[in-house]
C-alpha cells in the first residue's frame, strides 16, 4: 500500500464527513412547507387563552395567530403567542446606533426587529456594507421578542410602547447608551430599557414594572425568538454548518434544537422541567443571538412551529408578584453578536459551545487556542495556519516517519512485486501468498504505514472545523490575492498548487499492480483539485503546506533508504 492510498484514506474520510452534511441537509427530516401551514391557516382558530386574552394596550385576538398554545403542567402557563403570517409591525422604530450595532426597535412590543453587526462586513470586498443578522421581512426573517405572561395588565410582545425619543447615537466619550421604551394602562407602568455598551454585542434589557393599583400584580417574563431556516449568508454549497437553535442545561450545556424537532414539538413532548443557569439561542454560522435569564431562577423553555416556515424559540421566569404601590425590577440579558469563544464563556456556562466543533470538540478546542496564540505572535491567519500546520507536523513526525520508511521499502520491493504479478498471473490466492512470504522475508509489514494515518485523522477533521467554525477567520485576509480565507480562491491558484503536489505526491511511490488502480491514482488528484476549488481558501492552504511538508519528509526519508 503506497504513501497515496494513505493520504487519500484522510481524503475519503474527510469527504464522507461532507457527503453525511450534505446528505442531512438535502434529505433529513424537512421543516413544514408554506402550503402545509397556509391549509392550516384556514382551518377555524382555537379559542384564545385566558391569559392573552384582549386589553387596553394590547393586540386584538384577530391579530393573533394560532393563539392556543400547549399548557406546562408545572408551573402551569399558557405560552406567549404568534404573530398573523402577515407579520404585525408598525412604522414607528426606534433607531440606535453604537460602534458594533446598528439596531430599529418597533414601538409595538418593542421588539428587536433590525439588527446590522458593523463590524462584520457581508463580504470582504465591500467592507462600508455591515452584515444584516436580524431582519424582520421574509425569507430571513429574524427578531427577538420579550414580555409578560399575566392574567392582569401586562405588556407582551403584541403591545404598543410608548418612546422618548426616535434616534439614539453612542457618542464619543459615551460608554452606555439607553433606549426607554413606555407602557402604561389602569395603574400599571412599564419601563422597557435597553442598554448599550461601547464594544459590547450584550443588551442588558430591563424591565421596572410600577404597580400604581390597590391590588399586587403579578407576572412572567419572557424572552423568544422567531426566525425562519433561511440566511442571508453566502456559503459554499460543498460545505455544510449548522442553522437552528440550542437550549442549555445543567445537565446539558449545549443541546441543539433543530427546526424539524420544533416543528415536532420535541420540548413538549419531553415534558421537562425548568431549570437554573440556561439560556435559549438561535444560531447559524459564525454568529448567534442568545436570551440569558437570571441564573438564580428556574426559567422553562419552549418551541412553536409557525405559518411561513417561521419557528419560536424560547424561555419564561417564574410567577414574580408586586404589591400594591411598589415596583420591582425584571431583567434578562441579549447577545447578539459573533461566535467569539472567550466572550461567550464568560456570558453563560456553554455558550462558548455554540462555536460548534463537532463530537472532536476535545481536539478542536485545543488547536483554536494554539492557532490563535500564533496569530497574537505572526498577526496574520494565513501565516498561522502555515505555522499550526508545521507544529502537527512536528508532534506527527516519527509516526510519518514510520509510514513514509513502509511506503519507501515497499517502493523498494516494487519490481519484485510485479515479477511476482507476472509468474501467477490471474492466480490470486498463490499470487497473496507469494507476496506475504516477500514481506515476511524482507521483515516489512505493509499495515505499518496505515496505522500512523488512522492516528492523524481525528486531527485532521477536528482543525478542518475549526478553520470552518471560527468567526476570527472570516473574511481573513492572507497575502496576494487571497483577501478571504473563508472564501474559495477566486482564481483557483492555490487548489491548482494543491492538485500539483497531490500528482508529486503520487509520483514518489509505486505504482498499484493493478492496471485499474493505477488510473484511478492518476484521475483522483484531478478530482480533489476540482472539488477543492470550492472550498474555503484556508482549508485548501491547510491541505496544500501539509502535502508540501509530506511530500519534503517522504522524499528525504526514500533516498536514505535508497541509499542504504
Amino acid at each position: 500500500m503506497d504513501n497515496f492510498r494513505l493520504v487519500l484514506i484522510m481524503a475519503w474520510v474527510f469527504l464522507g464527513l461532507l457527503l453525511y452534511q450534505a446528505w442531512e441537509q438535502d434529505y433529513g427530516k424537512k421543516p413544514t412547507d408554506v402550503s402545509t401551514t397556509n391549509s392550516q391557516q384556514n382551518a377555524p382558530s382555537p379559542q384564545l387563552p385566558h391569559e392573552m386574552v384582549a386589553t387596553p394596550g394590547t393586540a386584538t385576538p384577530e391579530s393573533l395567530e394560532d393563539a392556543s398554545m400547549p399548557t406546562i403542567e408545572t408551573p402551569s402557563v399558557e405560552l406567549p403567542t404568534a404573530q398573523i403570517d402577515r407579520i404585525i409591525k408598525t412604522n414607528s422604530r426606534v433607531h440606535v446606533e453604537t460602534d458594533v450595532f446598528k439596531v430599529e426597535i418597533d414601538t409595538l412590543g418593542g421588539d428587536v426587529r433590525r439588527l446590522h453587526l458593523l463590524n462584520y462586513p457581508v463580504e470582504a470586498t465591500t467592507p462600508d456594507i455591515p452584515f444584516r443578522f436580524m431582519n424582520d421581512e421574509l425569507p430571513q426573517f429574524f427578531i427577538a421578542q420579550s414580555g409578560f405572561l399575566g392574567k392582569q395588565l401586562a405588556p407582551s410582545h403584541q403591545s404598543t410602547y410608548q418612546a422618548e425619543q426616535q434616534t439614539y447615537q453612542l457618542t464619543t466619550g459615551e460608554n452606555t447608551l439607553e433606549v426607554k421604551l413606555v407602557w402604561e394602562d389602569q395603574g400599571i407602568r412599564v419601563n422597557k430599557i435597553y442598554t448599550f455598551r461601547r464594544g459590547s454585542y450584550i443588551i442588558d434589557l430591563k424591565y421596572v414594572v410600577e404597580n400604581h393599583t390597590t391590588t399586587p400584580w403579578q407576572g412572567r417574563l419572557y424572552g423568544q425568538f422567531q426566525r425562519t431556516g433561511a440566511t442571508a449568508s453566502k456559503e459554499s454549497s460543498f460545505i455544510y454548518t449548522y442553522t437552528g437553535g440550542a437550549i442549555s442545561s445543567p445537565e446539558n450545556l449545549y443541546e441543539k434544537i433543530k427546526f424539524d424537532d420544533i416543528t415536532d414539538n420535541f420540548l413538549a413532548n419531553e415534558k421537562r422541567e425548568g431549570w437554573k443557569e440556561g439560556w435559549v439561542a438561535m444560531l447559524q454560522h459564525y454568529f448567534v443571538a442568545a436570551w440569558v435569564p437570571d441564573n438564580q431562577q428556574v426559567y422553562q423553555y419552549y418551541s412553536k412551529a409557525l405559518t411561513q416556515e417561521r419557528y419560536m424559540l424560547g424561555a419564561y421566569g417564574p410567577t414574580q408578584t408586586i404589591p400594591e404601590n411598589t415596583q420591582q425590577t425584571f431583567e434578562l440579558k441579549l447577545y447578539i453578536g459573533p461566535k467569539i469563544q472567550d466572550d461567550l464563556a464568560n456570558i453563560s456556562p456553554g455558550l462558548d459551545l455554540t462555536v460548534d466543533y463537532g463530537w472532536l470538540w476535545f481536539l478542536a478546542q485545543p488547536l483554536f487556542w494554539i492557532l490563535k496564540y500564533v496569530h497574537g505572535i505572526v498577526q496574520n491567519w494565513g501565516w498561522s495556519i502555515i505555522i499550526l500546520t508545521l507544529l502537527i507536523k512536528v508532534a506527527f513526525f516519527h509516526l510519518s516517519a514510520t509510514s513514509y520508511k513502509s511506503m519507501a521499502n515497499m517502493r523498494r520491493l516494487q519490481p519484485r512485486l510485479v515479477a511476482l504479478k507476472d509468474r501467477y498471473g490471474t492466480d490470486k490466492a498463490k499470487l497473496q501468498q507469494a507476496m506475504m512470504d516477500l514481506y515476511r522475508k524482507e521483515k516489512i509489514n505493509p499495515l505499518s504505514g496505515c496505522l500512523p494515518i488512522l492516528v492523524q485523522i481525528p486531527v485532521f477533521i477536528a482543525l478542518y472545523w475549526v478553520l470552518l467554525e471560527s468567526v476570527e477567520l472570516r473574511q481573513a485576509p492572507f497575502i496576494l490575492w487571497l483577501t478571504d480565507l473563508s472564501s474559495p480562491d477566486p482564481y483557483f491558484i492555490l487548489p491548482l498548487v494543491m492538485g500539483v503536489t497531490m500528482l508529486l505526491q503520487h509520483k514518489l511511490n509505486p505504482a498499484p499492480l493493478d492496471p485499474v488502480q493505477q488510473k484511478v491514482m492518476m484521475v483522483l488528484p484531478i478530482v480533489f483539485t476540482v472539488f477543492f476549488a470550492f472550498f474555503p481558501a484556508g482549508l485548501v492552504l491547510y491541505w496544500t503546506v501539509n502535502n508540501i511538508l509530506s511530500i519534503t519528509q517522504q522524499w528525504i526519508i526514500t533516498r536514505k533508504i535508497v541509499k542504504e
